[in-house]
């Protein structure tokens, strides 16, 4: 099974432009979120996809693998796509490029998904992990999933969800970590499908592979991404590497 990690990467970015090419600690947020991918030792090949020569530029000139878009894409998940569709491999992991600190053992067991699916029952694979703190329970920045009782995604809202009519004290939030493990083939079916509603109200790509029926397996992890979406966010990883 030929497993790649392919890293899509925007430069425009709505709550905080050029994120991606932002100092972390002597290296841009997208040059540690490569070489942290390579360092995994998990894939058979590493590269960036980028509608930026900026971006292609700062990894290329570093040593590293990059492609420019052909299009111009809504998602993340088109954007691979369009770089995967004539490669050979059969499972593809989209790393977010503003999540530099990966966790080597969560990737390896959505890859392990994979592996152990003999009937091909699984399209995608994800991460989630349990949230405690009311604030980030309730940010729409941070993406909630609901799963089914063999762990495969239900829904996925920047609302809260389940919503406690009831103040049930047994409830339990899920976060859902935005690194996807894919079969080629439902990267490819997701790339010709329509954008419908739910993902268009939540922005949230995630929601179309559901609307067409496509199943996504949910591994919980106990390790907690440091996604970088505000310069806030960006301060807290220079904290955490400063501090490792």
């Amino acid at each position: 099974m030929k497993v790649i990690a392919v890293i899509p990467a925007r430069f425009a970015s709505t709550r905080f432009p050029a994120k991606l090419m932002q100092d972390l600690c002597g290296k841009t947020v997208i040059q540690r979120t490569y070489e942290a991918a390579v360092q995994t030792q998990l894939f058979d090949d590493v590269f960036v996809v980028t509608d930026s020569e900026i971006i292609y530029n700062e990894i290329v000139s570093q040593g590293g693998k990059a492609v420019m878009s052909i299009h111009e894409h809504e998602s993340g998940s088109d954007r691979i796509a369009e770089a995967i569709a004539d490669r050979e491999v059969d499972v593809v992991v989209n790393v977010q490029g503003d999540e530099p600190f990966l966790d080597v053992a969560s990737l390896r067991n959505l890859i392990q998904v994979f592996r152990d699916d003999l009937a091909k029952q699984v399209d995608l694979a994800s991460l989630y992990f349990e949230i405690h703190d009311q604030k980030e329970i309730e940010n729409p920045n941070n993406v909630k999933v609901v799963v089914d009782q063999q762990q495969f995604a239900l829904y996925f809202s920047r609302s809260v969800i389940p919503y406690p009519r009831l103040e049930e004290s047994s409830l339990r939030y899920y976060q859902h970590i935005g690194i996807y493990a894919f079969r080629k083939e439902a990267l490819l079916a997701f790339a010709s499908l329509p954008m419908k509603s739910l993902e268009a109200t939540e922005k949230l790509e995630q929601l179309r592979y559901l609307e067409y029926g496509k199943r996504i397996k949910m591994i919980e992890t106990s390790h907690k991404s440091i996604g970088i979406d505000t310069p806030e966010d960006l301060e807290k990883a220079r904290e955490f590497l400063r501090a490792n």
